[in-house]
């Protein structure tokens, strides 16, 4: 397994790497998430394809200093997780190495990112369309795994490569949980040991919600709420329903929505969503 820091050696390292090039780009930390992601790689790669892993805490897209000073960087171990999944190619650049002093290109979507945590983290998805691009382009991968947990990030990918023309096919991924049905998540670690005990509840109210005969979004909303707030750890950041494809809000249910929510444990900021039926 190649290690690489540099833009250019992890340039020359795939352009002359077997085809395709799968990448999976993370920000480390990895958990069973993210090796279920490169699994998939491997297995669209195939046996002459190659798996490359980004790991990269990129510092614009974060809204909070203390969320990027605090974000678990166990370089080692994540190194060791890599080769024995049979990674073959990891690029772990520094921030100085993705940006110049002087950069002043971003990269913008304007509508799938305006609710949701687009609304309450601002400037979150450019930062991520522009380092996601950039690792397109470092890499010159024809894939790209992407957890499903992150269900808006998805979507705002998947639009970026439509819209820009991007030549990299967009590979969603379902979401891994714990035993407990928690979403797992690089900020898992950071829960106190009663955080993380209570911390289920958010799929059990987005379950409950689902599970309920109504599809007023009103009604649907409220039953996930009480579940949430019944909880004196639990802080709702969000909690929406919105249409699967366009991201808009619903008022009902009449075709493929989704519950979806961010909610804060002390400093630790959870999101988790369920798909809602007709």
């Amino acid at each position: 397994m190649q290690v690489i820091e540099t833009k250019a050696g992890t340039r020359e390292a795939l352009a002359a790497a077997g085809r395709p090039v799968v990448l999976v780009p993370t920000m480390g930390a990895l958990h069973e998430g993210h090796l279920s992601l490169i699994r998939k790689a491997r297995e669209v790669a195939g046996p002459s394809g190659t798996v490359a892993v980004s790991i990269f805490v990129n510092p614009i897209q974060f809204d909070r200093a203390s969320d990027l000073e605090a974000y678990p960087r166990p370089m080692e171990s994540d190194l060791a997780a890599c080769r024995a999944e049979g990674v073959d190619v990891v690029f772990a650049p520094g921030a100085g190495e993705m940006y110049t002093g002087d950069r002043s290109i971003t990269v913008t979507e304007k509508t799938l990112s305006r609710d949701l945590c687009g609304a309450s983290r601002p400037g979150h998805f450019d930062g991520v369309c522009t380092v996601v691009l950039k690792l397109f382009l470092i890499t010159g991968c024809e894939a790209a795994v992407f957890g499903e947990k992150d269900f808006q990030q998805l979507a705002v990918i998947r639009r970026m490569v439509r819209d820009l023309d991007v030549p990299v096919e967009i590979i969603g991924h379902p979401t891994v949980r714990e035993a407990d049905g928690l979403a797992m998540s690089s900020r898992n670690v950071r829960l106190t040991q009663d955080q993380r005990a209570d911390s289920p509840r958010i799929r059990f109210a987005l379950a409950a919600a689902r599970n309920s005969e109504s599809r007023d979004a009103a009604e649907l909303l409220k039953i996930a709420r009480e579940e949430i707030v019944a909880s004196d750890l639990a802080e709702i950041d969000y909690l929406t329903l919105v249409d699967s494809e366009t991201l808009a809000p619903v008022e009902t249910v009449t075709r493929p929505a989704t519950l979806a929510t961010a909610v804060f444990y002390g400093d630790v900021r959870l999101i988790d969503h369920i798909g809602i039926e007709p």
